[in-house]
C-alpha cells in the first residue's frame, strides 16, 4: 500500500523535475518502479496526474504577471493568445488521440483490455523517449538563433507545437515541455514567450486529463465490488500542494536557465538519464 513517505518523495520528484524539460513522468516512474509500485495502475496513474495538477496552479502563479502584462491587458491580445492556444491544442488532441488508438488497436492487439496507460511502465520505452527528446533540445540548442526571426507565435507556429506535443502524450520520457520548447525554437520564437505559451498549453491539458484518469480509477474499483473511492483521492491531494511548491522553484531554476542560453545541457542530461533508467531495467530483470 502506498505510504505518505512514498507521496512525499514522488511530490518532490514531479514537482522539481516537472516544468524541466526532462520529463518529470519518466523519473516519478522510475522512482515507483525501484519502490516496487506498479506504474500502469489506475491509483498511480492518478496520483501522477494529481501530482500535474499541483505544477499547473504553480505555473499559473508564477506565470500570470507575465500572461497578464502580454496577453490579457487588451481584449485583441487576449482573443490572439486563445486562439493560438486553441489551435494547438486542437492540434494536440487529434495526434495524441490518433496515436493513442493506434497504439493501443495495432500495436497492442490481442492485449487483453489494452490501455495507452499499460506502456508507462515500460522503462525501455522510456528511454527511447528520453533519447528522441534529448536529441531534439540538443539540436535546438545549438541551432538557436540568438536574434529570434518572429517577436509573436503564429498560427503555423501554434500548429506544429501542438502537433509536437500531441506526440508526447502517449510516451512517458519524451517531456512535453522540453519537445514544445524546442519545436518553438527551431521555428525561431523567442524564449520567454515560449515559456508563457509552452505552460499555458499544459494548463488547458491538465483538466481533461484529470477527468480521464478519474474516471479510469472510479471505473477500475466498480469492477473490483469497491464502492467507497473518495478515500483513493486523498493520496493525490497531498501530493497536489507539495508539487506546487516544488514546482515554483523548479520554474525559477528554468528560467534562468533559459535565459543564459544554457538550453541544450538539458538535452544532454536526457541523454544520461535515459542509459540512467535502461541500466535500472535490466537490474530489475
Amino acid at each position: 500500500m502506498l505510504s505518505y513517505f512514498q507521496i512525499l518523495i514522488l511530490a518532490l520528484i514531479q514537482g522539481a523535475a516537472e516544468l524541466l524539460p526532462v520529463s518529470s513522468s519518466a523519473h516519478v516512474i522510475v522512482a515507483e518502479k525501484l519502490m516496487g509500485l506498479d506504474p500502469s495502475s489506475p491509483e498511480m496513474t492518478m496520483l501522477l496526474v494529481m501530482l500535474h495538477t499541483g505544477t499547473m496552479f504553480a505555473v499559473i502563479v508564477y506565470f500570470w504577471s507575465g500572461w497578464r502584462r502580454n496577453y490579457f491587458a487588451s481584449a485583441a491580445q487576449l482573443q490572439w493568445f486563445a486562439v493560438q492556444v486553441l489551435l494547438a491544442t486542437i492540434c494536440t488532441g487529434v495526434v495524441g488521440y490518433g496515436l493513442k488508438i493506434v497504439i493501443e488497436k495495432v500495436f497492442m492487439h490481442g492485449v487483453q483490455h489494452a490501455e495507452i496507460e499499460n506502456l508507462f511502465s515500460n522503462l525501455p520505452l522510456i528511454a527511447g523517449a528520453l533519447t528522441a527528446v534529448g536529441l531534439l533540445i540538443i539540436y535546438a540548442g545549438m541551432h538557436e538563433n540568438k536574434s529570434p526571426r518572429h517577436s509573436e507565435i503564429q498560427p503555423r507556429h501554434s500548429f506544429w507545437i501542438g502537433v509536437v506535443q500531441g506526440l508526447c502524450l502517449p510516451f512517458r520520457g519524451f517531456s512535453r515541455s522540453g519537445a514544445t520548447i524546442s519545436t518553438g525554437l527551431i521555428l525561431g520564437l523567442p524564449k520567454q514567450k515560449l515559456e508563457e505559451f509552452s505552460f499555458a498549453l499544459a494548463v488547458v491539458l491538465t483538466p481533461p486529463i484529470i477527468a480521464k484518469e478519474a474516471l479510469r480509477l472510479v471505473k477500475s474499483h466498480a469492477l473490483s465490488g469497491q464502492n467507497s473511492v473518495a478515500h483513493l483521492f486523498v493520496p493525490g491531494l497531498v501530493g497536489m500542494v507539495l508539487s506546487f511548491v516544488a514546482g515554483l522553484l523548479a520554474l525559477k531554476l528554468l528560467s534562468r536557465w533559459l535565459e543564459a542560453g544554457r538550453w541544450k545541457f538539458f538535452g544532454f542530461y536526457c541523454l544520461i538519464a535515459a542509459a540512467g533508467v535502461l541500466a535500472i531495467h535490466f537490474k530489475l530483470k
